[in-house]
């Protein structure tokens, strides 16, 4: 028997699944669709985080400890918002950090952790809460991804890698969902003023080999540090538009810096194929 589909219900009876919202971009996600009217859950890592949300929007922000890392944290935290609210109908796949080091810098451990949490992470939620849109026929998934998701800077190799996997993945699942009514976006937002490349940020500093290459873009992220001109409460706007699409894109880059940056890597991938491409062609043999 076909399912019935169903759109996202009305706006202002929106349940939002957001993780990370302590700080950052998914607090700033969260204020905005609180302030839109919507009803947020919000995981955290500490039970103190955003402790502030809840007192603010009351019985309308649902706080959850979770660690996206621990698959049992999350089944717990989308079980008590489906007790909760009946439903999900948005999940925001936000929680994340960022490292910072050469490919031959970086521990063993901080690669096996950047992927844990960046991608793995990602899957586990996904995983968790894809019931539940399944059994509503409806649903809107969004994936923060970076500008690193489609152009990699020096020293950004693992972190890089870790939304690369995240995109190639939520491409894969937009197609396998979209006969249950649920639509998936990546975002890649450019430079927003987080702590990202401050106290959430994890590094290795860079050997002598590499001064020049992962040593100056240190240098150049520790001067942003604090100062970048995105709000993240307009990214959360940007993302109330997205949701409210009826054919939202399947990976979009939100400025400031992010288009700029996609555009270029996609005219290097055009002209690169435009110039290699009949030159590596393969012709049948005789």
């Amino acid at each position: 028997m076909p399912i019935e589909r169903q759109t996202v219900v009305n706006d202002a009876e929106q349940i939002w699944f957001i993780t990370g919202v302590g700080r950052g971009l998914g607090r700033g996600i969260a204020e905005s669709a609180l302030d839109a009217g919507r009803t947020v859950v919000g995981t955290v890592r500490r039970g103190d985080d955003a402790a502030d949300l809840a007192d603010k929007y009351g019985s309308r922000f649902l706080r959850l400890t979770a660690d996206v890392t621990s698959r049992p944290a999350v089944e717990a935290a989308v079980t008590a918002a489906v007790a909760t609210f009946g439903r999900i109908d948005v999940l925001v796949n936000n929680a994340g950090y960022t490292l910072v080091a050469g490919v031959e810098d970086a521990t063993d451990d901080q690669i096996r952790q950047q992927i844990e949490t960046n991608f793995f992470g990602t899957v586990t939620v996904t995983r968790c809460v894809l019931p539940a849109m399944r059994r509503q026929a409806g649903g809107r998934i969004i994936m923060v991804s970076s500008v690193a998701g489609a152009s990699a800077a020096p020293g950004m190799g693992y972190y890089a890698a870790s939304k690369h996997a995240v995109e190639g993945f939520a491409e894969s699942l937009s197609k396998e969902v979209a006969g249950f009514g649920i639509k998936v976006t990546m975002v890649q937002p450019g430079l927003f003023r987080t702590d990202t490349l401050g106290s959430s940020m994890q590094a290795a500093p860079p050997s002598d080999a590499y001064q020049e290459s992962v040593g100056a873009l240190m240098g150049a992220l520790s001067g942003l540090s604090g100062a970048q001109p995105g709000d993240p409460r307009r990214l959360g706007d940007a993302l109330l538009k997205l949701v409210e699409a009826e054919n939202p894109p399947l990976r979009v880059p939100i400025d400031p810096g992010a288009s700029g940056s996609v555009r270029g890597r996609l005219e290097q991938q055009m002209a690169e194929l435009e110039e290699w491409g009949p030159r590596l062609a393969t012709t049948p043999h005789a």
